[in-house]
């Protein structure tokens, strides 16, 4: 194959957050399973690969080195680069959509993609929880993929999550976190049970609660937390007769003895310390924090901060384990609480 034929063939996409060097890697090893390049045929030279793709030398040397550390390409003097085997198992290509980057999307992410190991590539792209960006990023796709994955959170326009995930394939299509309203029961889903977990969670802490003369669930305004969250807060609270609040903008509240917080981003944690020690107030005797979702400086802040959590490597393990045995289901992701002194 010609290099001219190549380069109309390889396809780089300047919205994915995969690194560009592992897109050109994806493509190439494509191009042997797609039969478009064979053994012998000879590659674009760096050169001129950096000049059509409009991507950096260093780029396209980088993506070309892993290449050939895997042996599918090498290299001669004269020559230059060419397919050196084409005896490359065929992986499934996986594009998943993430709504932000966060310390819980990467403990996913990183469990989906060692679940799957080989067997699949896997380009990411994140949409900053607004679905016009993600609509704009469905519709600029520039190849097909065997799945979609979507994580569907948006911080504005939920009612038009229907109409622009139907944009991608339903047999293709599994979300995780939750489910949509509107999106068919035979897409598959990883989800969490927000009204419920957070119910069933603070009841394990209702003995330590019950020293508080009041709990606040800070909800920030304009965020794309599930609402189903306050629902379960609210329910629990009133099935026990505990008084309570929902705080929308922590920095306007006044930190006070006797109340509980539960948090739910983590700058507004970082904003509870910060106004607790201002004020003198020791943290599990004047007040006390629950903070929403595990991470592992949480077991020793302050001798521990108490967490409830869903268990995020276990959501990206099932959501590979899906995807592998090629199964339509839909799975819910244990919760947890995890009790520290902080309460």
């Amino acid at each position: 194959m010609s290099s001219s034929s190549f380069n109309k063939n390889i396809q780089i996409s300047d919205f994915s957050s995969t690194p560009k060097y592992i897109q050109l890697v994806d493509a190439v090893i494509d191009g042997v399973r797609n039969n478009y390049l064979k053994q012998g045929d000879i590659l674009p030279s760096i050169n001129e690969l950096s000049i059509y793709l409009d991507i950096s030398r260093d780029t396209v040397e980088k993506g070309y080195k892993q290449l050939k550390k895997s042996g599918i390409i090498s290299s001669t003097p004269g020559k230059g680069y060419f397919v050196a085997r084409t005896d490359v198992a065929k992986k499934l290509k996986i594009a998943l959509f993430l709504n932000k980057l966060s310390a819980h999307k990467k403990i996913v992410y990183d469990s989906f993609v060692k679940e799957l190991g080989d067997e699949a590539s896997i380009d990411l792209f994140v949409y900053n929880s607004d679905i016009s960006h993600l609509r704009r990023l469905l519709l600029n796709l520039n190849k097909q993929y065997d799945r979609y994955v979507v994580f569907p959170h948006f911080k504005e326009g939920r009612d038009q999550a229907p109409e622009v995930l139907s944009l991608l394939p339903e047999d293709k299509l599994m979300l995780l976190g939750k489910h949509i309203e509107g999106i068919s029961d035979n897409v598959d889903c990883v989800y969490e049970n927000y009204e419920k977990d957070i119910y069933e969670a603070l009841e394990k802490f209702l003995e330590p609660l019950s020293r508080y003369q009041m709990i606040k669930l800070v909800f920030p305004d304009n965020s794309d937390y599930p609402k189903a969250i306050i629902k379960g807060f609210y329910k629990f609270c009133n099935q026990y007769a505990f008084d309570h609040i929902l705080v929308g903008n922590l920095a306007k509240e006044p930190i006070k003895k006797g109340e509980c917080y539960i948090n739910l981003a983590e700058d507004d944690l970082e904003l509870i310390l910060e106004k607790s020690i201002k004020k003198g107030l020791k943290i599990g005797k004047d007040i006390g924090i629950i903070s929403y979702n595990e991470t592992a400086l949480k077991k020793f802040i302050l001798s521990g901060i108490a967490t409830i959590s869903t268990d995020f490597e276990l959501m990206g393990k099932y959501a590979a384990q899906i995807i592998k045995d090629n199964e339509k289901k839909q799975v819910e992701v244990p919760f947890y609480s995890n009790y520290r002194p902080s309460i």
